[in-house]
């Protein structure tokens, strides 16, 4: 039995909907969240001082793309819009990732996220191809376990590509239908956990639903899904691009649309979707179909503000998304926090979305959208996944209300976290992590991505 005991509690958020707040002490006993109050050291117990902490829910994020996190600040992409920048950035590099390459990459988020207060991850990996020596599914979960966090990976593919009116763009990633459900099935059984203490999940994720498979693949893809017992994620109505695109191919909205395909339910959640009717938001909230809300890609390619504010206030789901670093360098949670915050009441006003608001989405409407049980709140009976934000740094200097500083102030600063009661982070560092050799390797990596596309391009 291993017994934690978090003292000196003065600011704590439970991640609830309702904004609660709590004080005092905090017991974990075997990864379970036992006593919340005024409780008395035991012998077992091991102590965490929070004082000058903000005690919060481990945050969950809902969408990410691990294998981007070399491809920040690619020049042809920076000031692109999302369709020049998917052809400039993610599908002209792809085929240059190697074994090591997502490897590095996929330490460089997790590392990211984990400092900045992730202590769940939904990684939508898309690049499946048998021009790869290697398997992207296992480097992914080894490089997860490594960490010792939660991990979802949303199992992408595409049986057919997007078209780009450049030549010069490696062909798609194709997999048959066949070969993308007999490989989501192998890794499904391999790594897909249930039940309040599940580490691992997978989910069914054609990239894009629009773009990407054939409309006669999707109920398909569904019935295959539900039967599993998986959830089904993608891409959808990032930019008004998926809504014309959509429309003049079925003559319906994607939302509406998708519906008809059976792409609709409280299984189902969608990266994105800035581009939605209200009719589209009924819809969505009456199916409780979930948004991963990415407020900082979507306002870094210029593709518009999501209307998460909408939709939560209509009953639906949100939760909070980074997305990949290729289209959004500050690619943590601490920004991502602040961005939520700042850019709904920029649209709507100040009361549009509080701080409060933000982190229930980031954590425990988060951790239902993955199908995490017992996840996401501070509560007792609940999984102790949890995170001590640092509020000794000057940006929190002054505040009259500290409980709020990992959401107000843009760069949340972990300095102990836990997952299921096992320490993930400790006096702000990562046990067992060189930075400076993750750094050397990061250099390494572009350089190496660099050189292979200059001699593409020869």
């Amino acid at each position: 039995m291993t017994q934690t005991l978090i003292t000196n509690i003065a600011y704590g958020l439970t991640g609830d909907a309702a904004g609660s707040r709590f004080s005092g002490a905090l017991r974990i006993k075997d990864g379970i969240i036992t006593a919340i109050g005024a409780l008395t050291p035991e012998a077992e117990d091991s102590i965490v001082d929070a004082a000058g902490c903000v005690v919060t829910p481990g945050l969950v994020n809902t969408h990410h793309h691990l294998f981007q996190s070399v491809l920040k600040a690619v020049p042809e992409g920076m000031n692109a819009p999302l369709d020049l920048w998917l052809k400039h950035v993610p599908y002209t590099y792809w085929p240059l990732i190697d074994t090591e390459i997502l490897r590095t990459s996929a330490q460089i988020g997790l590392t990211e996220l984990i400092l900045s207060g992730a202590t769940t991850v939904c990684d939508h990996h898309y690049v499946f191809c048998d021009r790869y020596d290697y398997d992207p599914a296992q480097v992914l979960f080894d490089t997860a376990a490594e960490f010792g966090l939660r991990f979802v990976l949303a199992r992408g593919g595409m049986t057919k590509g997007r078209p780009f009116d450049d030549p010069g763009i490696p062909l798609p990633p194709l997999e048959t239908l066949d070969q993308f459900l007999t490989q989501t099935a192998r890794a499904a059984d391999r790594w897909h956990q249930t039940g309040p203490t599940a580490m691992t999940k997978l989910a069914v994720a054609p990239t894009t639903p629009t773009f990407n498979v054939l409309a006669s693949e999707l109920p398909l893809i569904a019935s295959f899904a539900r039967d599993k017992g998986l959830r089904l994620h993608a891409h959808l109505s990032e930019n008004k691009t998926y809504v014309d695109y959509t429309q003049s191919l079925y003559g319906l909205r994607p939302v509406p649309w998708l519906a008809q395909q059976d792409w609709l339910g409280p299984d189902v959640w969608f990266a994105h979707l800035v581009e939605c009717t209200p009719d589209e938001l009924r819809l969505l909230a009456e199916t409780g179909t979930g948004m991963a809300h990415c407020p900082q890609a979507n306002a870094r390619l210029g593709s518009g503000i999501a209307p998460a504010v909408a939709l939560a206030a209509a009953g639906g789901c949100v939760s909070l998304a980074v997305d990949g670093a290729g289209a959004n360098e500050a690619a943590d949670m601490g920004a991502a926090l602040y961005r939520d915050f700042a850019l709904h009441r920029s649209q709507n006003g100040p009361e549009a979305c509080t701080a409060e608001t933000v982190l229930h989405w980031a954590s425990e409407s988060g951790a239902r959208m993955l199908g995490f049980e017992n996840l996401g709140r501070i509560a007792v009976g609940q999984q102790a996944d949890l995170c001590l934000f640092d509020l000794g740094h000057p940006r929190n200097m002054g505040l009259h209300d500290p409980a709020l500083a990992p959401v107000i102030t843009g760069a949340a600063t972990v300095k102990h976290s836990f997952v299921a009661g096992n320490r993930l982070v400790v006096d702000g560092q990562i046990p067992g992590l060189d930075l400076m050799d993750l750094g050397e390797r990061a250099r390494s990596a572009v350089a190496m991505l660099k050189a292979k596309r200059a001699q593409c391009a020869t």
